[in-house]
């Protein structure tokens, strides 16, 4: 393309590049390294899914769906949430399927933050909460966590101004693996009591995937609901990162807005998808899916027991955060290159989660592989 053409470009998004993950994952194929950077798992698709796929694909369901979702899911929907959570919402006007969580994430900014607005965002966080809120000609105020992952409560409401629209909170955390306590949730009750004028978003994609301490949802939350957007994923959930389906939870006044940009991005979410995770929902469950992962998170730090890692706490999601402070000075960029061309694991470093690029000499590993994909992978990582 001619530089003159190129001049005539105003990027809206100057500072960002390729994402982190990636990045690692180009490097991990290059390199023929074992891929715990990206966070998707290597699991074949549950036999009763794939064979509810195989009959679904028969049917009369290849056509736009309504806007909201398929009604039967939807229906699903607010089942698995009262369940679960005890709270009963309207499937046809406080339910939105979306593809993916990070759709939901970003056409809620989009229909919810306007221009000067303020929006918090809890670092480390995940890279999908700035670029909306930027495109938005909105204003991202980063506000770091504290050392051991929980939130900073006097740090939060010292950033709160006129113009703050949406606190932004993610538990259990990516990519800590930190789960907010009730204490917790208490402070953050008292602080938005204070400020009704702030929306809160409730990024709760790993819902289902906590450890020692119980998971403690939004959605449980009664003074809290009214004013909150939770997102949810199945393909977290349901080891089908690929299909890209979520959903998020908001009170009608909020999903008719977030509906109205939605039907512009994508209009209906992929009809097979919605139709076969329908009825999956009828023999699934996600009560064994904690348990699951705990056993591959206690398999995995068993096998690098005799590293020269540091394990750092783990209560929930499926990454386990390492530091190799003992092992290298490197920056953790530099460090994770490194470990996938010379060692042949791939990592992503924390630092990228941060807007400072704060470093710490952490990296995080994805542990949502099979044993021998994680067996293979510590072998390599003990003899760093």
């Amino acid at each position: 393309m001619s530089s003159v053409y190129q001049n005539q470009i105003m990027s809206k998004l100057p500072n960002v590049t390729t994402s982190i993950f990636a990045t690692m994952t180009k490097i991990a194929t290059e390199n023929n390294a074992i891929n715990l950077a990206q966070g998707f798992p290597n699991f074949n698709l549950d036999e009763k899914l794939a064979n509810i796929v195989a009959e679904v694909v028969k049917k009369d369901v290849h056509q736009y769906l309504p806007i909201a979702g398929y009604p039967p899911l939807l229906n699903k929907i607010a089942k698995l949430i009262l369940d679960s959570y005890q709270r009963k919402v309207e499937p046809e006007t406080e339910i939105l399927v979306t593809t993916g969580a990070t759709q939901a994430l970003f056409t809620s900014i989009l229909a919810l933050i306007k221009k000067d607005d303020e929006v918090i965002i809890l670092d480390p966080s995940f890279d999908n909460y700035e670029a909306p809120t930027l495109l938005c000609n909105a204003k991202a105020i980063r506000v770091e966590l504290n050392d051991d992952y929980s939130p900073n409560w006097e740090r939060i409401e010292s950033v709160i101004t006129n113009k703050t629209r949406m606190l932004i909170i993610n538990s259990p955390h990516n990519p800590t693996g930190k789960v907010w306590k009730e204490n917790d949730f208490l402070a953050l009750e008292n602080l938005l009591e204070k400020y009704p004028n702030i929306l809160l978003m409730s990024d709760e994609v790993y819902e289902f995937i906590a450890f020692e301490e119980k998971h403690i949802s939004i959605h449980s939350r009664k003074k809290l609901v009214d004013r909150s957007i939770v997102i949810s994923s199945f393909g977290k959930s349901f080891h089908i990162t690929g299909w890209r389906i979520g959903y998020l939870v908001a009170p009608e006044y909020l999903t008719m807005e977030i509906k109205k940009v939605h039907q512009y991005l994508v209009f209906s979410v992929n009809s097979l998808a919605q139709a076969a995770i329908s009825e999956y929902l009828d023999v699934a469950s996600v009560k064994e899916l904690g348990k699951f992962y705990q056993e591959k998170r206690d398999y995995f730090r068993k096998l690098l027991q005799n590293s020269r890692f540091e394990l750092m706490p783990c209560e929930g999601t499926y990454f386990q955060v390492v530091s190799y402070a003992s092992i290298s000075d490197e920056n953790d960029l530099d460090f994770c290159r490194r470990l996938a061309v010379e060692y042949g694991v791939a990592a992503i470093p924390i630092s990228a989660f941060y807007a400072d690029g704060k470093d710490s000499k952490l990296i995080r590993f994805c542990f949502a592989k099979d044993d021998r994909t994680l067996e293979e992978a510590a072998k390599r990582l003990c003899r760093v």
